[in-house]
């Protein structure tokens, strides 16, 4: 069945527009979820073909194996989300945190999330993915200060400011690529498609596509969290309804993490070499002030914020690392993060509306007084930390291989200790949670729509960490064989 990318993009923006416009705000959430689901059920088709090959490219449009993954990842997790918030809005509503109102706004913005996500991973022009991304960032910032909070309204305006400096600098460095291109492809409308600067990278100015990818790897860095440029992400993950902390963790990321990938194939063919010291020095950096403020964190919102800097880093460095295999991880690991930090942010937000407080040292008793979320918290920082059988391990395991086939054992050393910190902070943060009495008031936080989603980001998970699909394997090997300089 073909499905036109365009029905792809209109279901999320009419979904958004429709919850926006209800004059009853209790149905926006039954709107939102069953425009998820039609978003996702729109995106398997697409995206199936490409991952088997059929690269998908008319008009501004461009789907091939590596978009196919990334939009996969974010209509999974959309609907996910979508399910979620059903319920966590709802007790929201009974706490006083929002209006009927704001439920109808929350919902909308979040498929208009899903719309500019999905529009960054199909079009060709790296140009309109400039737009898109810096759409990804106008459509965020309403979200991060949804509740209209000081701490709420401080980490919108900083997340807006610093992401718009980052974008920014991506621009000029988008704007430099242009002009190295020019002796190659002239000035052509498409001057700025990934699939002709492919074609002509060789040729590209290989002095302008240098400066180029150090303002591309700043700019989309800043937006991808990575260190030193990643100072917005705790605020705004700490302060965004929890629901949102989970997309913008498991999917927003990965927009910037994408845009570096298309610009990185295109250096890795001008300049073979310059890209990959940048990407592992930015991972390795990222993850050792992820680790120490891991172990020091009592904000558990805020943990699981430098959880994903962390990861952030481990997928640059495994695309730094540059092997085949360490490529193959890292992508994996993509798809892995995205599920483990969905569940851990889902669970923390039941902890959060259960106990009334984001303090890890003021939870405790959670095995008895909230059972499915305790086992539900503990499952995801295991899958988080990297232990088999989750799909992080997998990814982990591949990059160190991938390291050292490179020969970089002094990598894999520092990569390990850093994985050790970061196992003792989380440790020695959520244990304590669990066991104990607490004097506050629990409030119960059962329901489908909040226990399902975390049931099926957990398995999904765990059976990726056991049994990888023979198709799978070949589809990401495939884009593994493209971003290292192979053919499709």
């Amino acid at each position: 069945m073909n499905v036109p990318v365009e029905l792809l993009l209109a279901i999320p923006a009419v979904t958004a527009l429709i919850c926006f416009l209800m004059p009853k705000g209790r149905y926006a959430s039954f709107v939102s979820a069953l425009g998820a689901l039609a978003t996702a059920a729109a995106a398997v088709p697409i995206c199936v073909d490409a991952l088997i090959g059929g690269t998908t490219e008319y008009s501004l449009w461009y789907v091939d194996g590596l978009s196919a993954m990334f939009v996969l990842i974010a209509v999974s997790v959309g609907l996910m989300v979508s399910l979620y918030s059903c319920g966590y809005v709802r007790r929201d509503a009974e706490d006083g945190r929002m209006t009927r109102r704001d439920g109808r706004s929350y919902f909308a913005l979040l498929q208009l999330f899903v719309f500019a996500m999905v529009l960054v991973f199909v079009v060709n022009s790296i140009g309109i993915i400039w737009i898109a991304i810096e759409a990804t960032t106008l459509v965020t910032a309403f979200l991060v200060g949804f509740y209209k909070t000081d701490g709420a309204t401080e980490a919108a305006w900083k997340y807006l400011m610093i992401c718009s400096v980052g974008i920014t600098l991506a621009l000029l460095g988008i704007t430099l690529v242009y002009a190295s291109s020019l002796n190659a492809i002239g000035d052509s409308p498409n001057s700025l498609d990934w699939s002709a600067l492919m074609s002509v990278a060789p040729s590209l100015d290989p002095a302008l596509i240098r400066v180029a990818f150090i303002f591309v790897i700043i700019g989309f860095g800043t937006k991808m969290g990575l260190v030193p440029m990643h100072t917005w992400l705790p605020d705004a993950h700490s302060q965004a309804p929890t629901p949102v902390s989970a997309m913008l963790s498991a999917t927003l990321l990965n927009c910037a993490l994408y845009a570096i990938l298309r610009l990185k194939a295109i250096v890795d063919l001008a300049v073979p070499g310059f890209a990959s010291p940048l990407l592992i020095g930015f991972g390795l950096l990222s993850m050792a002030v992820a680790a120490a403020f891991i172990l020091i964190s009592k904000n558990i919102k805020r943990m699981l914020a430098y959880s994903s800097i962390e990861h952030m880093g481990i997928m640059a460095i495994g695309f730094g690392v540059g092997t085949p295999l360490a490529v193959f991880g890292a992508l994996f690991h993509v798809m892995a993060h995205s599920l483990a930090k969905s569940a851990a942010f889902m669970s923390a937000g039941n902890v959060i509306q259960g106990y009334g407080t984001t303090k890890t040292d003021e939870v405790h008793g959670l095995r008895d007084r909230m059972p499915f979320t305790s086992v539900a918290l503990t499952v995801s920082v295991l899958m988080l930390i990297g232990l088999p059988p989750f799909a992080v391990f997998v990814g982990e395991l591949s990059i160190l291989n991938g390291m050292a086939d490179a020969g970089m054992y002094w990598l894999v050393a520092v990569f390990i200790i850093l994985l050790i910190m970061i196992f003792a902070g989380f440790v020695r943060n959520v244990l304590p949670m669990m066991s104990g009495e607490t004097e506050r008031e629990v409030r119960d936080t059962r329901g489908m729509s909040r226990t399902i989603p975390i049931v099926i980001l957990i398995a999904a998970s765990a059976i990726l960490g056991v049994i990888m699909p023979e198709q799978l394997r070949d589809a990401l090997e495939a884009i593994a064989s493209v971003l290292t300089g192979g053919s499709s």
